[in-house]
């Protein structure tokens, strides 16, 4: 991924209407690494780390909204941000693991 993607604000939403939107069919992009993704995660969510996106980009649905989702919100910014570049509809979910959890999200342990 090129620099450029995290110089642009993504757009986004919140944990609470990340909770909502995926009950209304969004699917969430889960895009830590691996020992993230095992240790806890979003049910339903798909793991494709950041380093691995641009190449496969084509394995995500194009007829859904996608979430983009990391622990903080920095490295699910410049996702959104390459997905909407791709072609995707696209949000970051600011401030990531935390605030889904705050929200009221569920998780699964790995």
């Amino acid at each position: 991924m090129s620099l450029r993607h995290y110089l642009r604000r993504p757009p986004a939403v919140g944990a609470a209407e990340a909770v909502r939107l995926v009950a209304e069919g969004a699917l969430v992009v889960d895009v830590r690494r691996d020992f993230e993704w095992n240790r806890v995660r979003i049910p339903g969510a798909v793991h494709v780390p950041l380093e691995v996106l641009p190449e496969r980009c084509p394995e995500l649905p194009e007829d859904r909204l996608l979430i983009t989702f990391c622990t903080g919100g920095i490295r699910s910014a410049g996702a959104a941000n390459l997905l909407v570049e791709y072609g995707f509809e696209a949000v970051n979910m600011s401030r990531g693991l935390v605030d889904w959890r705050a929200a009221g999200g569920p998780l699964t342990t790995g």
